[in-house]
C-alpha cells in the first residue's frame, strides 16, 4: 500500500485536486482510499 499526503493553506487547492486526481488513478485500474483531516465538525459518508 502506498499512501500520498497533500497539505497546504485553506483555498489552495487541496481538495480540487484531489477531486480530479482519484478518477484518473481509478481509470488506471488503481484501488484508491481517502481519509480527509478535518479540525472542525464533519459529516462520514454512508456509503
Amino acid at each position: 500500500m502506498r499512501a500520498f499526503g497533500f497539505a497546504g493553506w485553506s483555498g489552495s487547492g487541496k481538495t480540487t485536486l484531489v477531486e480530479r486526481l482519484i478518477p484518473q488513478l481509478r481509470a488506471k485500474g488503481l484501488v484508491v482510499s481517502l481519509v480527509k483531516h478535518a479540525h472542525h465538525e464533519f459529516d462520514i459518508d454512508q456509503a
